[in-house]
């Protein structure tokens, strides 16, 4: 047998197979923000929590009236690790006082993005999310050789460009899937 190096995901969808029964993850596509040897880190892209930018933008700023185009910016539950904590994936290009670049995107974690993009002048595609999704280190690894996830690259499209309700089913599509189609039962040859 050959020795190969991990494959790791960064930068991939992990779509959640039809038989998922972990309540935080079934029907979601989550983009992989990072995946090593240490562990994965990523955001749910197609669930929202029912907030958006101006109900977070009143916590932040009480004094001040949220500007109106905020009100159709929503807010993503994007895992069940610290929900307290916002994330905003964006293109690279805009640098806020915590921003992580990631290649062709970035995260920012401060409020500074929030404040931008409420003016008008932060990135015109994002996606704001409160908490993660977190997994040790292997446990990605068990999950999928347990058939729980299928991974794709991602595709920035269907990240900032489709409406929620559609990104899974965009997802499992670049891979020619029908997720409707699948059964729970892996095989092994």
């Amino acid at each position: 047998m050959k020795n190969s190096a991990p494959s790791y995901l960064k930068h991939h969808f992990l779509i959640a197979m039809p038989h998922m029964a972990d309540p935080n993850f079934a029907q979601t596509v989550t983009y992989l923000v990072e995946h090593n040897e240490q562990g994965a880190m990523g955001l749910v892209i197609n669930r929202p929590s029912g907030l958006s930018l101006a109900d977070v933008l009143d916590q932040l700023r009480p004094d001040d009236d949220a500007p109106a185009r905020c009100h159709n910016l929503p807010i993503f539950s994007g895992g069940p690790v610290q929900t307290d904590r916002g994330f905003v994936l964006h293109p690279t290009g805009h640098v806020f006082q915590a921003t992580l670049e990631l290649g062709e995107l970035a995260l920012s974690t401060s409020q500074d993005v929030l404040f931008a993009i409420a003016e008008g002048h932060g990135p015109s595609k994002h996606l704001i999310a409160l908490g993660y999704a977190g997994w040790e280190a292997g446990q990605l690894e068990h999950e999928l050789v347990d058939n729980a996830w299928l991974t794709c690259p991602a595709d920035n499209a269907i990240l900032f460009d489709l409406p929620a309700e559609q990104r899974l089913e965009a997802a499992a599509a670049r891979l020619g899937v029908n997720l409707s189609l699948l059964t729970a039962q892996a095989g092994h040859a």
